[in-house]
């Protein structure tokens, strides 16, 4: 049976994890003092514009100003009178306030990367209020769930200008279920809109939900069969939020008091600990080596005494 059990013993951190038995299948981490950004909405204002780099930097209420790519700065922020397909400098300017979204977090020395395409994460799908082109069903979802999905989706009622993606949660859902998270989703864009217009940037607008919240939102389906938790202030946060979102589901959520720390319980700290490893040792007697520099992680593939392939190729794989 698959579990998702919340580890928040230590006060410093936040831990999640799904498991299979006692294979650790997913893993999420959430530190005190480390504060996370993204999926953030924020007021933000332009401070440079860089025609070179086809970009430009804005102040959104970050350590440092944000990157923000043309490419993802909706028409509706263009000047007025401006051609088909402007330049930056004449599509935009200095000064000028827009909502963005904090799509990776600062990291390094460079500052976090920003769209002011807004995406909104249901229970059962995601609605992107100012991108009427980005519409469908989740890469992951095939077969037939693939075609019911899209068959409810073509019933829903989106608002003009407005698109969906089914996530992998609205498989088995019916339309009423679909339209009430989207009727959600417009209920809260409608009140980050609003906030936009009155509030005066650089200022948050948005605040992502908790990872007990994301976990439960993003990862909790049918093959979950319990939801263990081992303090009582998350365990707390989580029966309130399966009782207005998942009522159905709600005694899934159990709290563990046993003497035997959670995790240890199902032997998935050494898992932790090898997952977190610069070396991964494979089956076939290679190892993956990560490494982690500003620009990239970069990924060797060490074959070692795995090399019974019949040609390169095959041995790679």
């Amino acid at each position: 049976m698959k579990r998702m059990l919340f580890n928040a013993t230590q006060p410093e951190e936040l831990r999640v994890a799904i498991v299979d038995g006692q294979k650790l299948i997913d893993l999420d981490i959430e530190t005190a003092g480390k504060e996370q950004r993204k999926s953030n909405i924020y007021k933000a204002v332009i401070t440079r514009i860089e025609p070179s780099l086809e970009a430009c930097f804005v102040d959104y209420g970050g350590n440092r100003h944000g990157f923000l790519p043309f490419k993802e700065v909706s028409p509706d922020y263009y000047q007025a009178g401006v051609s088909a397909r402007p330049s930056i400098k004449e599509a935009l300017r200095e000064g000028q306030e827009l909502l963005v979204q904090v799509e990776k977090d600062e990291r390094g020395n460079k500052g976090a990367a920003l769209t002011t395409y807004i995406s909104l994460a249901g229970r059962y799908i995601v609605l992107m209020p100012n991108n009427p082109k980005g519409g469908g069903v989740s890469r992951r979802i095939e077969g037939d769930d693939r075609t019911e999905l899209r068959e409810v989706l073509s019933n829903l009622d989106v608002p003009e200008g407005m698109s969906i993606i089914a996530r992998t949660a609205g498989i088995g859902r019916n339309e009423e279920e679909m339209q009430w998270d989207l009727n959600y989703l417009k209920q809260l864009w409608d009140a980050i809109e609003g906030a936009g217009k009155t509030e005066k940037g650089p200022s948050l607008i948005y605040l992502e939900s908790s990872l007990v919240v994301r976990a439960i939102r993003d990862y909790f389906n049918p093959e979950i069969g319990e939801i263990l938790i081992d303090t009582e202030e998350v365990y707390q946060q989580a029966h309130a939020f399966m009782s207005t979102v998942m009522p159905d589901n709600v005694d899934c959520i159990k709290r563990y008091v046993d003497d035997v720390p959670l995790f240890s319980r199902f032997q998935i700290e050494h898992q932790i600990e090898s997952a977190h490893s610069r070396e991964v040792r494979l089956p076939s007697g290679g190892a993956i080596v990560i490494d982690h520099t500003e620009a990239l992680t970069a990924i060797d593939i060490n074959s070692a005494r795995a090399t019974k392939g019949s040609d390169i190729e095959a041995t790679a794989l």
